[in-house]
């Protein structure tokens, strides 16, 4: 064989194994509703920058005539390229080659992407479409998920690791992407479960369907699982190179930094119509938030789950910041279960990154019922207050209103060590809110007054006065300023720049124990 020969039969090779499970099974993929697995990837890295890593790679095994199957590529792709010019590691499972389930050399080839994800310092992208664990591989498709999982926790706050899910992902193959730091699901097309609607009617006598149990809404809305649901893969891939430009590359590098036309002095005026005088009604917090962020871009995760706070992240003069924020707009804004578990664990990540923390409190307390208790709102809630503590980056609090009781400290306060403590006119700082705290303190007088209402509402403005305000705080040093509502983004922006040196050490430890 000459050398023309050799190359003809390697454009061959190459040609056969792009082709995957085939042509028929490629227009099912495409029926279904899916791109394949080489179509995700270009349509995710820029334009011919992505390099295929063990493309020749087969299974070893040759139990059940295994050796007589064609499975090119072992059933996924793996290599690097560039994301928006950024160097960025994949794995894509392709369900055309018998089903894109995971075998030993499937595992193989993902393992190693991710090892060079690690060296390098690139964040990692596992794209899930799979049956699941190789049956005829047995025990070492189970060691297979393994070397992922402890390779999932090895890198956890080292790389940015981002799973999506654009088929199916059950039984074990859930964990990885439960590891990782983000999870974006497409409607009608992904789904997440450890069991089945099959198994599950069998155990439990459940009717459920697939999209029920664990498709995107599901994940979305119910659960908390997934952080991003998408309409289609096209608008999926668009949104995780939206995420990419706001991450870091790995826990060493500084947030990227982008130039902006958005004047770091700008004022904004608008802020100060947005809290209504009432300090029971609610309004849109992300009003607020898209007003001091440059150019009002900000990207929401986890938008459809525990609304009742919102995390995300925006850019204050080109650089990225991460934002937690009280909702008024739902359920008063208080906190709960949901809403400390999904704050708690984007604090961590944005300390794990070096990536700046931004609050805006508006919160009434912690939400009161039987239901919560026996739900753990306890133990949920110390999570915040743990992450907040922990987190050692610039860590900045805005205190627009409310911040009563247990959730004010919660919410990034001073005694939990954030850095700077700005608090509008508006803000209300106290143990309760003023009718509750007048009904205690004052509630033998009110009982004997000759016009009981007049009395508590009269002791109720007393306590308002005193207490119910950004000043008695301030004057205790736990505020460290009292600001104009228009002047908000300027102030951040200058708190920024000066913390942007801020070193904090704490004491040596192999990790600590946050509440689980």
């Amino acid at each position: 064989m000459d050398r023309v020969d050799r190359i003809n039969l390697l454009r061959e090779k190459k040609a056969q194994l792009e082709l995957g499970g085939g042509a028929e099974k490629i227009a099912k993929q495409h029926e279904s509703g899916k791109m394949t697995a080489r179509e995700r990837i270009e349509a995710l890295f820029d334009e011919n920058s992505f390099v295929e890593i063990d493309a020749f790679v087969e299974t070893k095994s040759i139990d059940f005539d295994m050796q007589k199957k064609k499975v090119p590529g072992d059933g996924v792709v793996t290599g690097y390229g560039s994301v928006n010019g950024r160097l960025v590691f994949v794995s894509s499972q392709d369900f055309t080659v018998i089903g894109g389930s995971l075998g030993e050399m499937h595992a193989q080839k993902i393992t190693k992407v991710m090892d060079m994800a690690m060296k390098m310092g690139a964040p990692f992208i596992s794209i899930n479409d799979s049956g699941g664990a190789r049956i005829e591989e047995g025990i070492d498709a189970l060691k297979g998920f393994g070397d992922i999982f402890f390779r999932n926790t090895l890198a956890s706050g080292v790389i940015p690791q981002i799973s999506v899910i654009m088929g199916p992902c059950a039984g074990g193959a859930v964990y990885s992407p439960a590891i990782t730091d983000f999870i974006f699901m497409v409607e009608k097309t992904s789904q997440m479960f450890i069991t089945g609607p099959q198994v599950i009617k069998a155990v439990t006598g459940e009717d459920v369907t697939f999209e029920e149990l664990g498709g995107a809404d599901t994940h979305n809305s119910v659960s908390g699982v997934a952080h991003f649901k998408c309409s289609n893969e096209k608008e999926c891939i668009e949104q995780i190179k939206r995420l990419i430009d706001f991450l870091p590359d790995n826990n060493l590098s500084d947030v990227p930094v982008y130039t902006t036309d958005d004047d770091m002095n700008r004022i904004t005026d608008n802020l100060l119509d947005i809290i209504p005088d009432d300090s029971n009604k609610p309004y849109d917090m992300m009003e607020i938030i898209k007003s001091v962020v440059d150019n009002g871009d900000f990207l929401e995760i986890q938008e459809h789950f525990a609304k009742n706070i919102i995390i995300g992240f925006g850019r204050m003069n080109g650089g990225t910041v991460g934002i937690v924020a009280n909702q008024p707009k739902f359920s008063a804004g208080v906190l709960d279960v949901n809403s400390s578990d999904k704050a708690a664990r984007f604090v961590r990540f944005c300390d794990s990154f070096n990536i700046p923390i931004i609050t805006f409190t508006d919160v009434p307390g912690y939400l009161p019922g039987v239901g919560q208790e026996h739900s753990g709102v306890i133990r949920h809630g110390a999570k915040l207050l743990y992450a907040f503590s922990e987190a050692t980056v610039p860590k900045i609090n805005v205190i627009v209103r409310k911040a009563y009781g247990g959730a004010y400290i919660a919410m990034n306060s001073k005694h939990l060590g954030a850095d700077m403590v700005f608090a509008w006119p508006s803000a209300e700082i106290a143990v309760m809110g003023p009718e509750g705290a007048a009904n205690i303190i004052f509630r033998k007088e009110i009982k004997e007054a000759d016009d009981p209402i007049a009395t508590r509402n009269s002791r109720i403005e007393e306590y308002r006065d005193k207490f119910s305000n950004p000043y008695v705080a301030a004057s205790r040093g736990y505020v460290d300023d009292v600001i104009d509502p228009a002047s908000t983004r300027i102030r951040l922006i200058s708190a920024l720049e000066m913390l942007a040196s801020k070193r904090e050490n704490r004491p040596a430890k192999k990790h600590g124990n946050i509440p689980l």
